[in-house]
């Protein structure tokens, strides 16, 4: 077990929730305030391994995380999906009835929009759902303002619970990359991530991907990005089924490196079988 791992956030975060449930509650995580404050202080060694959300089933790919990826020498370690949870909070002795208004983070206010009309509350944006927990323990404000964030944000900062699983889709799911400084073992099921660039001509994507197809090598994800310093030239982040060691996908990436302007793997490691529904 790792000595710390570091996330983004706070104390309460769903990112924290996901070290927890990869880990369990003993370990120690260390939160940091931004994505970029995520990857310093695993350079600077004040973390072992770092949680990086890097996709929501619901608001699509954090952009930033991959690109912050991409720039690193970190290496994926595994993929945990962490089932998103909901849950309304108050200060001690407010009910649910005497809510008048809400904070948290939009995303999560917009996913909890039914319920939230349903019970004519006002949502007020927040800058984390963590962090309007966090802020709401530290002052109470005026006995009609609750809070949406983790039922882990609920316990740390001794809030009660008045409602869980609040969301209004079922399926909200994050994905995230547990990172390091070296490659993970095995596992049952792998999947290895890449980045590559496609050279400027007709078919050149198709001809990269095509290496894959020929050898039935599955693609469970494909996104392109535009590439930082060349304007109009996109990279592609790929998953694909199975490990760099495997024979089939050592040919796949050995025609790749041929085929592409420009290839990086950003590691081969243990994930969950059926992303699908986070078992």
């Amino acid at each position: 077990m790792p000595d710390c791992v570091a996330f983004q956030g706070i104390h309460g975060a769903y990112s924290e929730q996901a070290i927890r449930q990869h880990y369990g509650d003993t370990i120690t995580s260390f939160p940091t305030p931004t994505l970029s404050d995520l990857f310093e202080a695993m350079h600077t060694r004040q973390a072992r391994y770092a949680m990086l959300p890097v996709e929501n089933a619901l608001a699509g790919a954090v952009n930033q995380a991959y690109e912050l990826l991409m720039d690193s020498d970190l290496r994926i370690q595994a993929e945990v999906i962490l089932h998103v949870h909901h849950a309304l909070m108050a200060p001690k002795g407010v009910k649910l009835e005497d809510l008048k208004r809400v904070r948290s983070h939009p995303q999560a206010l917009a996913q909890c929009d039914k319920f939230l009309k349903r019970h004519k509350i006002e949502p007020v944006p927040w800058y984390d759902t963590a962090g309007s927990a966090h802020d709401l323990a530290h002052e109470p404000a005026d006995g009609h303002t609750g809070a949406i964030a983790s039922e882990l944000a609920a316990n740390l900062y001794d809030l009660d619970l008045l409602a869980t699983q609040i969301e209004d889709v079922p399926f909200n799911f994050t994905r995230f990359f547990l990172l390091a400084d070296d490659d993970p073992e095995r596992g049952e099921f792998n999947k290895t991530s890449i980045v590559f660039a496609t050279r400027n001509r007709p078919a050149a994507l198709y001809e990269c991907l095509g290496e894959f197809a020929q050898r039935n090598i599955n693609l469970t994800k494909i996104e392109s990005r535009p590439r930082r310093n060349r304007p109009w030239e996109p990279i592609f982040f790929v998953d694909i089924e199975g490990h760099w060691q495997d024979h089939l996908v050592q040919e796949a990436l050995a025609r790749l490196l041929q085929r592409a302007s420009f290839v990086k793997m950003l590691g081969s490691y243990p994930a969950v079988k059926n992303q699908s529904i986070g078992i």
